[in-house]
């Protein structure tokens, strides 16, 4: 069911219409407000539209980093079981492997 979530980011009020929960969505609205002020907070001139690109610029960035570091906790995780099974298998009679 869609609905529609009143939120303010950076002084602007916007009408979210989505099927997330109400609590998300002002979380979401949440950190994005958060990470402008932020960004804002360190520039000394600094445009809404130049902190909505910055942010979106820096989320994307965020979302990247967190992407390749699972990748990697992933192929972490499967080399360590082949080592796990390697030495499984060493440590099995080899007539029980027939």
């Amino acid at each position: 069911m869609s609905r529609t979530v009143d939120v303010e980011i950076y002084g602007q009020r916007y009408a979210i219409r989505g099927e997330a929960d109400e609590e998300y969505i002002r979380r979401v609205a949440h950190y994005v407000d958060d990470h402008m002020r932020r960004l804002a907070s360190g520039m000394r001139t600094a445009t809404p539209v130049k902190l909505a690109v910055l942010t979106a610029v820096n989320l994307a960035h965020q979302l990247f980093e967190s992407e390749k570091k699972r990748r990697q906790g992933e192929a972490d995780l499967e080399r360590r079981m082949e080592v796990l099974m390697e030495s499984i298998e060493e440590q099995i009679p080899t007539s029980l492997l027939r």
